[in-house]
């Protein structure tokens, strides 16, 4: 800018600051604008993203995997839930809440040295061997008297489910044979063949137990 005098005059320098503050804002603004960009990209398109894949891959496991009985819905065969009445296969034993309990799905927390842990499994033995009618010495399979970390595991062992048969097949008045069928076709193998052990989904067990050998009558 020409001066009056005809001499060019050199522009204001920048206060201390004036400079700080333009300094601070050209390292501010990349650190907003990536906030902004992360939080639409994890905060929305991704999980939109995958509720849609979800959706239309795996609807059945989008919606809970429900189990419906009579097109009600009875639970999931995700989520174990307690059976008390001798018709039915019983499921592992619970420690979340007071049994089963999702808002609070937890283990005992117990080791596996503490005496407290002991008696109750040494309890959940005997009442098992009772409720099955096994001899006071018998062999019971361990997911018949200790909880899973959940406490809400929904499978058992087919040793455990067969140890149950003669009991839920006295209940029902139906032969043994009908309710060892139904426990070998609720039987699933190891993941992908070798993860994990066999397992029979309780509930989806019982569920077909009352198609096939309904409750008899009170």
């Amino acid at each position: 800018m020409s001066g009056t005098d005809g001499q060019n005059t050199a522009p204001p320098a920048e206060s201390p600051a004036q400079s700080m503050a333009a300094s601070l804002i050209e390292q501010v603004r990349p650190a907003i604008v990536g906030l902004v960009l992360l939080t639409l990209i994890t905060g929305f398109l991704f999980p939109a993203a995958v509720f849609g894949v979800g959706r239309a891959l795996f609807p059945d496991q989008a919606d809970g995997s429900l189990v419906r009985r009579g097109g009600v819905v009875v639970g999931s065969r995700l989520i174990g839930q307690g059976f008390g009445r001798p018709e039915y296969f019983q499921p592992r034993p619970s420690a979340a809440g007071n049994g089963y309990d999702a808002s609070q799905s937890s283990g005992t927390n117990l080791s596996p040295t503490n005496p407290k842990l002991i008696a109750a499994i040494g309890q959940a033995a005997q009442d098992y061997r009772k409720a099955n009618g096994l001899a006071p010495g018998a062999v019971v399979p361990i997911d018949a008297v200790t909880s899973s970390a959940s406490g809400r595991d929904p499978n058992i062992s087919p040793e455990n489910a067969a140890l149950q048969v003669p009991r839920v097949a006295k209940a029902r008045g139906v032969s043994e044979d009908v309710v060892s069928r139904l426990v070998a076709e609720h039987t699933e193998g190891r993941q992908l063949g070798f993860m994990g052990a066999p397992r029979v989904d309780v509930l989806e067990l019982n569920v077909a137990l009352d198609q096939t050998a309904p409750l008899p009558k009170r």
